[in-house]
């Protein structure tokens, strides 16, 4: 590979890698967020259901 081809892969890889990893993260973390969410959601939900009861 010449030396414009790999200045050339490594901007792509700036312009599209960074973003793509940071996305992917917070992507994960988010993942977990909504995970712990809803399970909270459930609870509240049965705990309603027991208040009418």
């Amino acid at each position: 590979m010449s030396t414009l081809e790999i200045e050339q892969l490594l901007s792509q890889i700036g312009n599209f890698g960074f973003p793509l990893i940071l996305a992917i993260y917070l992507l994960f973390r988010f993942e977990k967020k909504i995970e712990k969410l809803t399970e909270v959601i459930s609870k509240l939900e049965n705990n309603i259901k027991e208040l009418k009861k």
